[in-house]
């Protein structure tokens, strides 16, 4: 999830607060080892009473960021609560200082957890799966209302979710998480710089070597910047990362989550291109926001991103100020290129029966027909029941003017997980590793040699089997 994505922190605030949440945190990813959760009720929780009153909590990070996000989530409370005149739901945002509450998210409900008060639904990105589920006690929706009434929202009514995006939240067999808000990478390009260039706009590059001749040509025929990659950088965490790397035939870790692999030949190549791309001047030596603000303003030829910030560079580019396109991850020669995800999903930490099935019938509708089209419509992020584009009555005519969206809709079926380096150490061990990247693209460190010294430092820091 980067950015509201997506579960995306733009920042750690302090190295204070990065550690306590390495103490604090163990992540996991979809088909990784776990097991069911001591507190899973073994009966599903019975519907609520025509006149039975329930109030829940609701803690997302998508509130407490102005403008499209709170506004959006606030509509859809407000129709929920219609629609449930039986069930008040509290919204609220992580408790913390974090300029983007995502940053907050876990250790915000840890803290509550550890009062004894938890909030009712939390929102919580894939990369802390095994940790919502161990340590903050998030639920097995399918011991809660039966795994057949699980799969039927995921099947419907009318639009089934992506296939590749039902299991995200899965852990140990068991559904603990329904996939709520993600994107996978996309290369926005400016196509008023491309035709300035002397490039054809209609044909972005599709492969890495094409990205960097096209941005040399931005570059000495228009003065502006080439490419940025948003990947690249500790702040932006690692699920796009992780995109490159699998796309060059490599893994950050071992499929069994058990041994540290950043440090072998296809990583260090993608980290090699991108030192390349600014060493060449390709490439500004930026900070991440100041990378795509500087795209929003038409002062760069591509950038590779999230869809959450495609409202951000709609507005810069508003009034014809330049040409905004969108195309799909760029492969490495002949290799597919395989996008990975962002974003959260949605969790159920009650423990009261009545205050779950309130619970779940909240994130059946924040995960409908109708939720997804105002959340689409009015944030960018993907529908991930993905049938609403057709419908004329969901978000057909929204797709025609958003032609933007349809590179990430074409990704879905190629779609890997972001997978979470285990263990309570995961922030430092991915920290290191992104640090190392950052060092070597930026500041010019031999990328191989960085990189192999970094996964010896977090290889201490995974949990020994």
């Amino acid at each position: 999830m980067r950015k509201p994505s997506a579960h995306r922190s733009l920042s750690l605030v302090t190295l204070a607060a990065a550690t306590a949440m390495s103490v604090l945190a163990a992540c996991g990813s979809p088909g990784g080892s776990g097991d069911t959760h001591a507190g899973a009720s073994a009966n599903p929780v019975p519907e609520l009473g025509k006149d039975q009153k329930v109030s829940i909590v609701f803690e997302s990070y998508n509130y407490g960021l102005a403008g499209a996000w709170t506004d959006t989530f606030n509509d859809l409370i407000s129709t929920f609560e219609k629609q449930h005149p039986n069930i008040h739901v509290v919204a609220q945002k992580p408790k913390g200082s974090s300029p983007n509450p995502a940053a907050d998210s876990i250790s915000s409900v840890q803290s509550q957890v550890a009062a004894g008060a938890p909030p009712d639904v939390v929102q919580e990105g894939f990369g802390d799966l095994d940790f919502t589920v161990h340590s903050l006690g998030a639920k097995a929706l399918d011991d809660l209302v039966g795994k057949d009434a699980v799969q039927a929202n995921f099947d419907g009514p009318k639009y089934p979710f992506a296939k590749t995006a039902r299991t995200l939240g899965d852990l140990g067999g068991k559904t603990y998480g329904v996939p709520f808000v993600f994107s996978t990478p996309v290369l926005y390009y400016n196509a008023s710089l491309f035709t300035a260039a002397g490039l054809d706009p209609t044909k972005p590059p599709t492969t890495w070597d094409e990205v960097k001749a096209d941005a040399q040509a931005i570059v000495s025929r228009t003065k502006k910047s080439g490419v940025y990659l948003d990947c690249l950088t500790k702040v932006s965490k690692d699920w796009c990362f992780q995109s490159l790397v699998r796309s060059n035939g490599g893994r950050v870790i071992s499929t069994d989550r058990t041994q540290l692999t950043y440090d072998q030949p296809a990583t260090v190549q993608v980290v090699q291109l991108a030192q390349g791309l600014v060493k060449d001047g390709l490439t500004p030596v930026l900070g991440q926001k100041d990378g795509y603000t500087s795209f929003a303003r038409g002062d760069m030829g591509m950038l590779l991103e999230s869809s959450s910030l495609q409202a951000t560079f709609q507005k810069g580019a508003k009034g014809g100020k330049w040409d905004l396109k969108a195309a799909p991850l760029p492969s490495f020669g002949t290799k597919p290129a395989i996008p990975t995800n962002s974003g959260a999903a949605l969790f159920v930490l009650a423990k009261d029966a009545a205050k779950q099935r309130a619970s779940w019938d909240l994130i059946k509708f924040l995960t409908s027909n109708e939720a997804y089209t105002e959340i689409s419509s009015k944030i960018g992020y993907l529908p991930l029941r993905t049938g609403l584009v057709n419908d004329p009555a969901g978000l057909q005519a929204w797709a025609k003017a958003n032609p933007l969206v349809q590179p990430n809709l074409d990704q879905l079926d190629r779609l890997e997980p972001w997978v979470s380096f285990p263990g309570n150490n995961y922030v430092q061990v991915r920290d290191g590793m992104m640090n190392a990247v950052e060092k070597s693209v930026y500041q010019g460190a031999d990328p191989a040699s960085t990189l192999t010294a970094a996964a010896r430092q977090g290889a201490a820091l995974l949990p020994k089997a």
